[in-house]
Parts: C-alpha cells; structure tokens; sequence
C-alpha cells in the first residue's frame, strides 16, 4: 500500500472511531432521558427529539469528513521523489552568466548538458542563464529569473561520484557564486552537503563536490578534493 492509501485508510478508520463514538454518546443521552420517568419525554424521543439528534450526528460525521479531506495531515522532511539522491546546482537570480554541472560516476560515466543520461544519472535541468528563461502570456513576456540545475541518482550504486561546475558562458564577465548541495531523499530528506564556492573567470572549472557510495548505500568519505572532469574538446 502506497503511503497516500496509508494516509486515507487511516483517516478513514478515524472518522469510523468518531462515528462510533458520537453514536454512542447519542444513545447514552437518549436513554437518560427515557430513565426520567416521565412518559412526555420518552414519547418525545421516539419522536421529534431522536429525529434531531440523529440528523445532529449525520451532520456532524460529514462535517468532519470534509474538515479532514481538505486539511490532510502534513508530512514533515518526507517526500517521494523518483531518485535516491538529487544534486543541486544555483547562482544568483537573474544573472545572465551560464554555470554548467559535470556529474562523473564510478564508472567514469560523465552527465553533463550534452549527455543529460548516463545509467542511473540524469541532469534534469540544464539552466543557460537568462537564455530560453523568458515566456510570452497574454502578449507578455514573463521572465524566470531562477538559476538552477539538478542532477539526480536514481539509485545506490557503490563508488566516487564527482560533481563540478565549469563557467560555460558570460555575459558578464564578472565572478559568479556558485552553491551546491547533496541531498538524500529517500526515504526522508536530509541535506548531506551544502557550500557555496566562486568561479572566477570564463572557462574555469571546480570541483563542488565528492562523495562515496558503501555497499550497503550508506554515504561516507564526503570532500572537495579538486579533479578535472570537464571534457573541453567535447565543447
């Protein structure tokens, strides 16, 4: 079962309990009243009085029906994502510069703009900068101005995993801030690495980050540790 079918079976069986109890409480009134001796309102009960308590309890039962259907329980740090761990790569919004990611694997497999896959990697975004962020709605053109690129891994295979970031392209011709983190989604999340670093000039290349891989999924050996990844002829 899915940890949405947990999540209804489990309201579900509360507003059961809630029935239950409600129709108990009723019950209880109803043959308090029916102890009192007096024959006006036992007769009542079986009349107009049972038939507003019982239309009371109908509606208090689909009141908190719909109460519980539209404010759902709020999951905190758990998410479902199609990935084991999700890399991401920022810089500041609305800078025009474009930031590449190089994602090595063990196997020396390379994800980057131009092979967005490789097994279980995949960049997910690819950002350019302020290029192909502008949308044109109702005559208007709308610009987002976020700068971002993710890269996922949808799985545990053991080994080194590289992360670098290389200045592709300026418009600016100035420094650019480059922030990265390493989270690990699944089966709750929680932030393994997050720093922030400068690429300097045109062209240049960091390592942001390296990460190993145990057998039995566990992330240890984290560093930046510096290692050309970055194939320019490939450019």
């Amino acid at each position: 079962m899915t940890p949405a079918n947990d999540s209804t079976a489990s309201r579900m069986r509360s507003l059961y309990a809630l029935h239950r109890s409600l129709s108990v409480s009723i019950t209880a009134i109803q043959s308090r009243l029916r102890l009192s001796g007096t024959n006006r309102l036992r007769y009542a009960l079986h009349g107009g009085q049972r038939l507003l308590f019982n239309a009371l309890l109908a509606f208090t039962f689909l009141f908190l029906v719909a109460l519980m259907f539209l404010n759902p329980p709020a999951k905190s740090g758990t998410i479902n994502p199609k990935a084991d761990f999700i890399i991401t790569v920022t810089w500041p919004d609305n800078n025009p510069d474009d930031i590449d990611t190089w994602v090595e694997g063990p196997a020396g497999q390379l994800v980057w703009f131009k092979q967005p896959q490789a097994g279980l990697l995949h960049l997910d975004r690819d950002d350019r900068g302020l290029a192909n962020d502008s949308l044109v709605v109702d005559g208007r053109a709308v610009v987002n101005p976020l700068n971002q690129e993710v890269v996922t891994l949808r799985g545990r295979p053991p080994g080194e995993y590289v992360v670098n970031v290389h200045y592709y392209n300026s418009k600016t011709l100035l420094p650019v801030p480059v922030t990265i983190s390493l989270a690990e989604v699944n089966p709750a999340l929680k932030i393994l690495h997050y720093a922030t670093l400068q690429l300097d000039r045109l062209g240049e290349e960091k390592t942001a980050l390296r990460f190993n891989i145990a057998p039995d999924g566990q992330v240890f050996d984290i560093n930046t540790l510096p290692k050309s990844i970055v194939e320019v002829r490939k450019l």
